[in-house]
């Protein structure tokens, strides 16, 4: 049995400006790395880790840094843990894409399984993208527990599929908050979710995705 423990990034300065981020390369806050510091705390009071894997975005990869660190295991950056390609939302504030982009943001906010970003990714496109890679992780690292360090779509798409079987579940399936962990075993080819989207470690310091979202 192989143990993946999804870290979403550490509050970045598109979560505090309500932007936008996907591919865009946003940075991580102070806050944030304050938060990965606490989540890498959590993390080796109650799991061995073997090794970090990280999206290569830095906002993601700068929270899986600190936590392989705190660790003192590897980290190995990895594209497909990045978040969705936004395409012409990237960087644009959340509250006025409704006016910009109305029937593609509107499928966003309403039905988040049949979406696509404007000149981006679609959610299934990014679903696929991301089961294959924790997938290709886990099998590459059998009974080993790893940190895989992404964003908030990418764990959203993966706890869906892997809860649910059916990305048509997705609006059941809330975000998660800035360095929370998700625990997932995978184990002859079968993945259970056994915790989601923990985040009472962060305390006070807990930030969450805006309602524009």
């Amino acid at each position: 049995m192989t143990t993946l423990l999804l870290v979403r990034h550490g509050q970045s300065e598109a979560n505090r400006l309500d932007l936008f981020a996907g591919f865009y390369d946003a940075k991580l806050e102070p806050h944030g790395e304050i938060q990965a510091k606490a989540t890498a705390q959590y993390i080796k009071e109650n799991y061995h880790v073997d090794a970090v894997y990280a999206s290569d975005l830095q906002r993601a990869y700068k929270t899986g840094q600190i936590i392989a660190k705190h660790l003192d295991v590897p980290i190995y950056a990895n594209s497909g843990l990045r978040e969705i390609d936004g395409g012409e939302w990237e960087g644009k504030y959340f509250h006025g894409l409704i006016d910009q982009y109305p029937e593609d943001f509107g499928l966003w906010q309403t039905d988040l399984a049949k979406a696509r970003c404007t000149g981006g990714e679609s959610i299934r496109q990014l679903t696929d993208r991301v089961m294959l890679t924790i997938e290709c992780i886990a099998q590459e690292n059998p009974g080993k527990t790893l940190v895989i360090a992404s964003h908030a779509t990418p764990i959203r798409a993966a706890m869906t599929m892997i809860q649910y079987g059916a990305l048509e579940q997705m609006q059941d399936v809330p975000w998660v908050s800035n360095a929370s962990v998700t625990e997932l075993r995978y184990d002859d080819a079968v993945w259970k979710c056994v915790v989601a989207g923990a985040d009472f470690h962060l305390q006070g310091m807990r930030t969450v995705l805006s309602k524009s979202v």
